[in-house]
Protein backbone atom coordinates (compact mmCIF):
# COMPACT_ATOMS: atom_id res chain seq x y z
CA UNK A 1 0.00 0.00 0.00
CA UNK A 2 1.50 3.13 -1.53
CA UNK A 3 1.31 7.21 0.17
CA UNK A 4 2.90 10.00 -1.37
CA UNK A 5 2.60 13.50 -0.12
CA UNK A 6 5.06 16.56 0.89
CA UNK A 7 7.52 15.57 3.59
CA UNK A 8 8.43 18.21 5.54
CA UNK A 9 11.92 18.75 7.24
CA UNK A 10 11.59 19.47 10.88
CA UNK A 11 14.72 21.25 12.99
CA UNK A 12 15.46 21.66 16.41
CA UNK A 13 12.59 21.76 18.38
CA UNK A 14 10.13 23.06 16.12
CA UNK A 15 7.13 21.55 14.36
CA UNK A 16 6.45 22.41 10.59
CA UNK A 17 2.94 22.17 9.60
CA UNK A 18 1.56 21.33 6.40
CA UNK A 19 -1.82 20.93 4.60
CA UNK A 20 -1.73 17.85 2.19
CA UNK A 21 -4.43 17.64 -0.86
CA UNK A 22 -7.75 16.24 0.55
CA UNK A 23 -7.85 13.48 -1.63
CA UNK A 24 -8.12 9.80 -0.41
CA UNK A 25 -4.85 7.89 -0.81
CA UNK A 26 -4.21 5.69 -3.01
CA UNK A 27 -4.76 2.21 -2.14
CA UNK A 28 -2.27 0.75 -4.97
CA UNK A 29 0.35 -1.26 -4.28
CA UNK A 30 3.61 -0.05 -5.68
CA UNK A 31 6.26 -2.58 -4.11
CA UNK A 32 9.56 -3.10 -5.60
CA UNK A 33 10.27 -6.51 -6.47
CA UNK A 34 14.15 -7.15 -6.50
CA UNK A 35 16.27 -10.00 -7.71
CA UNK A 36 17.93 -12.78 -5.40
CA UNK A 37 20.93 -11.25 -3.90
CA UNK A 38 22.34 -9.35 -1.12
CA UNK A 39 21.99 -5.56 -1.05
CA UNK A 40 23.72 -3.36 0.80
CA UNK A 41 21.77 -0.97 3.04
CA UNK A 42 22.03 3.10 3.36
CA UNK A 43 19.02 3.80 5.24
CA UNK A 44 15.72 1.76 6.63
CA UNK A 45 12.32 3.56 7.81
CA UNK A 46 8.96 1.42 9.46
CA UNK A 47 6.26 3.51 9.30
CA UNK A 48 3.57 2.48 11.83
CA UNK A 49 0.50 3.67 9.66
CA UNK A 50 1.10 0.57 7.46
CA UNK A 51 3.62 -1.68 9.12
CA UNK A 52 5.65 -1.37 5.85
CA UNK A 53 9.46 -0.83 5.87
CA UNK A 54 10.99 1.33 3.28
CA UNK A 55 14.66 0.39 2.72
CA UNK A 56 17.43 2.32 0.41
CA UNK A 57 19.77 1.20 -1.11
CA UNK A 58 23.20 1.13 -1.78
CA UNK A 59 24.74 1.47 -5.35
CA UNK A 60 21.14 -0.22 -6.57
CA UNK A 61 18.48 1.01 -9.42
CA UNK A 62 16.07 1.24 -8.15
CA UNK A 63 17.50 2.67 -5.00
CA UNK A 64 14.15 2.17 -2.63
CA UNK A 65 12.44 -1.20 -1.80
CA UNK A 66 9.29 -1.19 0.64
CA UNK A 67 7.34 -4.22 2.19
CA UNK A 68 5.55 -5.21 4.99
CA UNK A 69 6.61 -8.54 4.28
CA UNK A 70 10.16 -8.76 6.01
CA UNK A 71 11.96 -11.28 8.13
CA UNK A 72 14.54 -9.73 10.66
CA UNK A 73 18.37 -11.34 12.41
CA UNK A 74 20.95 -10.08 13.90
CA UNK A 75 24.39 -10.74 12.19
CA UNK A 76 26.84 -13.18 14.00
CA UNK A 77 29.74 -11.64 16.36
CA UNK A 78 31.96 -13.42 13.59
CA UNK A 79 30.32 -11.70 10.82
CA UNK A 80 31.24 -8.42 11.97
CA UNK A 81 34.52 -8.91 13.09
CA UNK A 82 34.83 -9.96 9.25
CA UNK A 83 33.43 -6.50 8.46
CA UNK A 84 29.99 -7.50 7.56
CA UNK A 85 27.55 -4.41 7.63
CA UNK A 86 23.57 -4.59 7.61
CA UNK A 87 22.46 -5.67 4.52
CA UNK A 88 19.11 -7.44 2.69
CA UNK A 89 19.31 -10.59 1.46
CA UNK A 90 16.46 -11.47 -0.75
CA UNK A 91 16.40 -15.57 -1.07
CA UNK A 92 13.61 -17.35 -3.19
CA UNK A 93 11.78 -13.79 -3.40
CA UNK A 94 11.77 -13.35 0.64
CA UNK A 95 13.26 -10.11 2.00
CA UNK A 96 15.25 -10.85 5.12
CA UNK A 97 17.32 -7.71 6.77
CA UNK A 98 20.15 -8.49 8.61
CA UNK A 99 21.32 -6.11 11.29
CA UNK A 100 24.11 -5.20 13.70
CA UNK A 101 22.85 -4.99 17.06
CA UNK A 102 23.34 -0.95 17.08
CA UNK A 103 21.75 -0.86 13.69
CA UNK A 104 18.44 1.96 14.41
CA UNK A 105 15.65 2.10 11.96
CA UNK A 106 13.76 5.73 11.90
CA UNK A 107 10.22 5.25 13.17
CA UNK A 108 7.64 7.17 12.24
CA UNK A 109 4.88 7.03 14.72
CA UNK A 110 1.41 8.31 13.26
CA UNK A 111 -1.12 10.16 15.70
CA UNK A 112 -4.89 9.57 14.41
CA UNK A 113 -7.92 10.96 15.39
CA UNK A 114 -11.75 9.49 13.92
CA UNK A 115 -13.29 13.55 12.93
CA UNK A 116 -16.91 13.37 10.50
CA UNK A 117 -15.96 14.55 7.23
CA UNK A 118 -17.82 17.86 6.28
CA UNK A 119 -18.87 17.20 3.16
CA UNK A 120 -20.08 13.96 3.66
CA UNK A 121 -21.30 13.13 7.28
CA UNK A 122 -19.66 10.18 7.31
CA UNK A 123 -16.62 9.01 10.25
CA UNK A 124 -13.18 9.04 8.27
CA UNK A 125 -9.63 8.18 10.40
CA UNK A 126 -7.44 10.96 9.98
CA UNK A 127 -3.30 11.17 10.72
CA UNK A 128 -3.23 14.61 12.46
CA UNK A 129 0.73 14.33 13.67
CA UNK A 130 3.58 12.11 12.50
CA UNK A 131 6.52 11.65 15.23
CA UNK A 132 9.95 10.69 14.39
CA UNK A 133 12.16 8.33 16.15
CA UNK A 134 14.19 5.08 15.87
CA UNK A 135 13.81 1.63 16.86
CA UNK A 136 16.89 -0.66 17.65
CA UNK A 137 15.54 -4.15 17.53
CA UNK A 138 18.75 -5.69 18.51
CA UNK A 139 20.19 -3.12 20.86
CA UNK A 140 23.16 -4.32 22.75
CA UNK A 141 21.62 -4.29 26.02
CA UNK A 142 18.54 -6.82 24.48
CA UNK A 143 20.77 -9.14 23.01
CA UNK A 144 23.00 -9.40 26.40
CA UNK A 145 19.82 -10.01 28.33
CA UNK A 146 18.96 -13.17 26.44
CA UNK A 147 22.40 -14.37 26.51
CA UNK A 148 22.39 -18.39 27.75
CA UNK A 149 18.41 -18.04 27.01
CA UNK A 150 16.79 -20.25 24.21
CA UNK A 151 15.38 -17.06 22.71
CA UNK A 152 19.05 -16.00 22.35
CA UNK A 153 20.08 -18.13 19.66
CA UNK A 154 16.74 -17.18 18.16
CA UNK A 155 18.06 -13.27 17.21
CA UNK A 156 20.41 -14.75 14.74
CA UNK A 157 17.60 -16.53 12.61
CA UNK A 158 15.19 -14.79 10.35
CA UNK A 159 11.97 -14.22 12.56
CA UNK A 160 8.93 -11.42 11.90
CA UNK A 161 9.24 -9.00 14.69
CA UNK A 162 6.85 -6.16 16.05
CA UNK A 163 8.38 -2.96 17.85
CA UNK A 164 7.70 -2.72 21.00
CA UNK A 165 4.77 0.21 22.54
CA UNK A 166 5.60 3.67 21.09
CA UNK A 167 6.68 5.98 23.56
CA UNK A 168 6.85 9.57 23.05
CA UNK A 169 10.08 11.52 23.21
CA UNK A 170 12.57 8.23 23.08
CA UNK A 171 14.19 5.88 20.78
CA UNK A 172 12.35 1.97 21.24
CA UNK A 173 14.65 -0.75 21.59
CA UNK A 174 14.30 -4.73 21.63
CA UNK A 175 10.46 -5.71 19.92
CA UNK A 176 7.18 -6.15 21.37
CA UNK A 177 6.91 -9.28 19.48
CA UNK A 178 8.75 -12.23 17.49
CA UNK A 179 7.42 -15.27 15.66
CA UNK A 180 8.23 -17.39 12.57
CA UNK A 181 5.35 -15.90 11.25
CA UNK A 182 4.22 -12.19 11.35
CA UNK A 183 0.76 -13.50 12.79
CA UNK A 184 2.79 -14.95 15.77
CA UNK A 185 5.19 -12.29 16.20
CA UNK A 186 1.52 -10.07 16.69
CA UNK A 187 0.13 -12.79 19.21
CA UNK A 188 2.83 -12.24 21.13
CA UNK A 189 2.96 -8.63 21.24
CA UNK A 190 -0.98 -8.70 21.76
CA UNK A 191 0.04 -11.04 25.10
CA UNK A 192 2.38 -8.97 26.49
CA UNK A 193 0.45 -5.86 26.06
CA UNK A 194 -2.89 -6.39 25.64
CA UNK A 195 -3.76 -4.62 22.89
CA UNK A 196 -2.70 -5.07 18.84
CA UNK A 197 0.56 -3.78 17.42
CA UNK A 198 -0.40 -0.20 16.15
CA UNK A 199 -0.31 -1.28 12.36
CA UNK A 200 -2.91 -4.00 13.32
CA UNK A 201 -5.01 -1.50 14.60
CA UNK A 202 -4.39 1.54 11.75
CA UNK A 203 -5.59 -1.71 9.17
CA UNK A 204 -8.52 -2.28 11.26
CA UNK A 205 -9.30 1.37 11.38
CA UNK A 206 -9.33 1.45 7.69
CA UNK A 207 -11.42 -1.64 6.88
CA UNK A 208 -13.72 -0.05 9.66
CA UNK A 209 -13.79 3.51 7.97
CA UNK A 210 -13.61 2.64 4.73
CA UNK A 211 -11.82 5.57 3.73
CA UNK A 212 -8.07 6.77 4.55
CA UNK A 213 -7.65 10.53 4.53
CA UNK A 214 -4.59 12.72 5.83
CA UNK A 215 -6.83 15.69 5.83
CA UNK A 216 -10.17 16.91 5.04
CA UNK A 217 -11.45 20.16 3.93
CA UNK A 218 -11.40 22.87 6.39
CA UNK A 219 -9.79 21.19 9.47
CA UNK A 220 -7.00 18.91 9.52
CA UNK A 221 -3.42 19.35 8.67
CA UNK A 222 -0.62 17.00 9.86
CA UNK A 223 2.37 18.35 11.77
CA UNK A 224 5.43 16.77 11.19
CA UNK A 225 7.55 16.59 14.86
CA UNK A 226 11.09 15.86 15.13
CA UNK A 227 12.84 13.47 16.95
CA UNK A 228 14.94 13.69 19.58
CA UNK A 229 18.68 13.54 18.02
CA UNK A 230 21.44 13.88 21.45
CA UNK A 231 23.33 11.28 22.16
CA UNK A 232 23.04 8.16 20.08
CA UNK A 233 19.12 8.23 19.46
CA UNK A 234 19.57 8.63 15.77
CA UNK A 235 19.15 6.69 13.02
CA UNK A 236 22.06 4.47 11.18
CA UNK A 237 22.96 5.28 7.83
CA UNK A 238 23.96 8.36 5.82
CA UNK A 239 20.88 9.94 4.96
CA UNK A 240 18.64 11.15 2.35
CA UNK A 241 19.63 14.99 2.22
CA UNK A 242 17.99 15.01 -1.59
CA UNK A 243 14.88 12.93 -1.05
CA UNK A 244 11.37 14.33 -1.57
CA UNK A 245 8.09 13.17 -0.93
CA UNK A 246 4.97 13.56 -3.53
CA UNK A 247 1.37 14.58 -3.32
CA UNK A 248 -0.47 11.89 -5.19
CA UNK A 249 -1.78 14.53 -7.63
CA UNK A 250 1.94 14.16 -8.77
CA UNK A 251 3.27 17.45 -8.36
CA UNK A 252 6.59 17.77 -6.66
CA UNK A 253 6.83 20.50 -3.83
CA UNK A 254 10.48 21.39 -2.59
CA UNK A 255 11.48 20.82 1.11
CA UNK A 256 14.11 22.94 3.38
CA UNK A 257 17.15 21.31 3.23
CA UNK A 258 19.70 21.68 5.58
CA UNK A 259 21.60 18.76 5.75
CA UNK A 260 22.44 15.74 3.97
CA UNK A 261 21.95 12.86 6.80
CA UNK A 262 19.48 12.02 9.76
CA UNK A 263 20.69 12.81 13.00
CA UNK A 264 21.56 16.35 11.32
CA UNK A 265 17.64 17.63 13.44
CA UNK A 266 16.46 16.89 9.83
CA UNK A 267 14.02 14.76 8.61
CA UNK A 268 13.22 13.31 5.42
CA UNK A 269 12.40 9.85 4.24
CA UNK A 270 9.46 8.12 1.98
CA UNK A 271 6.02 7.72 3.54
CA UNK A 272 3.74 4.71 2.49
CA UNK A 273 -0.19 4.36 3.90
CA UNK A 274 -2.88 2.31 3.45
CA UNK A 275 -5.00 2.94 6.83
CA UNK A 276 -4.44 4.49 10.10
CA UNK A 277 -5.32 3.78 14.07
CA UNK A 278 -8.17 4.84 15.84
CA UNK A 279 -7.32 6.30 19.20
CA UNK A 280 -5.07 9.09 19.83
CA UNK A 281 -1.73 8.63 22.23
Amino acid sequence: MSLCLTTVACGGGEQNTTTPPAKNVSQTSTNTKLSDGEYQIQQATYDDATGEYSLFLLNNNPPTFATENLQMARLTDDEIKQGKKTYLKVDKGQPILYLTEDFKIEYVHNVTENKTNPQTGQQETVVVRQENSFWAPFAGSVAGSLAGQAIGSMLFRPQYYVPPVYQPGGGLTGFGGYGGSYGQAVERYQTRYNTAPAAVRNRTAFRNTGTIRRSYPGNSTIRNTPRSTTGNNRPSGSGFGGSTLRPSGRATSPRRNSGSSFGSGRSSAPRRSTGFGSRRR
